[in-house]
């Protein structure tokens, strides 16, 4: 049996993006992706939510790791 094109099993809409969750307090963000600071560290890419980053702006403008926190 032979599909259409465009049937549902090429795909479809584009998967959902994992939720994220704050590198720091494992907080988890509900609905859309929100606006919080992207880390990269050791070549591994990390976010903080607004809470955490407004703690340690400092720590972030000075460039330190979240390990320095």
């Amino acid at each position: 049996m032979t599909s259409l094109p465009g049937g549902s099993d090429e795909g479809g809409s584009a998967p959902e993006p994992p939720p994220l969750v704050c590198a720091r307090c494992g907080v988890t963000a509900d609905g859309p992706r929100p606006t919080w600071t992207c880390s990269v560290e050791n070549g591994v890419r990390e976010y903080f939510c607004d809470t955490c980053s407004r703690e340690n702006l400092r720590a972030i403008e000075g460039r330190l790791d979240s390990a320095w926190w």
